[in-house]
């Protein structure tokens, strides 16, 4: 182990400092670069289907996926120079693998206030339409900014440069798992609102919030797990065993990828204006949903008429 290696003398050369204090483990080159290929194929066919579909809000999903795909390419690279790791590799890693969920969770903020739109059911929201996203998108804004500077700092070799840095990554955690929870509290009045109200019937949206759903809480349970492997600190044991980044990071995160390839937000995207609605790696046309058109109640007897001549 690294830890041995620190403590077994009171002179260590520089190499095994950077080792000691970058590392608990000997970081697997294999996994990493299996999750380079499997992020960079989830990413690719996400860039094709948001530039085919125009579906613009899902920019910073594909962005997240971009870090994905960049941060286990820089944790591949470090864990290739084994013994003598360099700082910058391992800063990359570090830093983009904390954020990626955070760009994700933007565009599922996102998706939420379009299927409301969608719907025309705003009303159901548990905030006013015109704030439900930007709200959840500030905290998630200050999430990502906890989570990037936190995880900066942890890369020196300064002790208490490296608690503060863990620190404010426990922030930042906290914040995605306080805002992942009640986005899907919202999320779910605002679904058992609109299927009460029996609104939406001609509509498949209930599809896009089980997508919602599930990716939320492959975050939010990713969250905990990252939470509590920087509050037990540097000598931890989630921290000094691998197999937990890539059993409740890796994985869940590139299964939210899987999910939203599958079930594509364009479709609700293209009933708001038309356009391509991509089915997995396949595009179709789509016409904008046409409006109900309100009934006029007959002066006479009270029946709904038709309001056209």
């Amino acid at each position: 182990m690294a830890s041995s290696d620190a403590t077994s003398s009171g002179s260590v050369p520089q190499g095994l400092q950077s080792r000691f204090f970058l590392y608990q483990y000997e970081p697997s080159v294999p996994a990493a670069s299996l999750f380079i290929a499997l992020f960079a194929i989830t990413t690719c066919i996400h860039g094709y289907q948001m530039m085919r579909t125009r579906t613009w809000f899902f920019v910073p999903f594909f962005c997240g996926g971009l870090c994905e795909t960049i941060g286990y390419a820089g944790r591949t690279y470090s864990a290739s120079q084994n013994p003598y790791f360099t700082l910058g590799p391992y800063v990359v890693q570090a830093v983009l693998l904390l954020v990626a969920p955070a760009l994700f969770a933007a565009s599922i903020y996102m998706e939420l206030g379009k299927i409301s739109d969608l719907l025309e059911c705003g009303q159901y929201l548990l905030l006013p339409r015109r704030w439900i996203t930007r709200s959840f998108v500030a905290g998630d804004v200050i999430c990502f900014v906890l989570q990037a500077g936190g995880a900066s700092l942890m890369a020196s070799t300064d002790m208490h440069t490296r608690d503060t840095g863990s620190n404010l990554v426990v922030g930042g955690l906290f914040v995605q798992i306080v805002f992942f929870g009640g986005f899907v509290i919202t999320s779910l009045i605002f679904h058992w609102r609109v299927a009460s109200s029996g609104k939406g019937k001609d509509v498949p949206y209930q599809r896009h919030l089980f997508a919602l759903y599930l990716s939320s809480i492959l975050i939010f349970a990713r969250s905990i797990v990252r939470a509590t492997e920087f509050i037990q600190g540097f000598f931890g044991y989630i921290i000094s065993h691998e197999a937990f980044l890539f059993g409740f990071d890796a994985a869940p995160m590139l299964l939210v990828m899987m999910v939203f390839i599958w079930i594509h937000p364009s479709e609700i995207k293209a009933l708001l204006r038309g356009g391509g609605v991509m089915r997995r790696v396949k595009m179709v046309r789509m016409e904008a949903r046409e409006k109900p058109q309100p009934q006029s109640t007959s002066p006479v007897d009270g029946e709904p008429v038709d309001s056209e001549p």
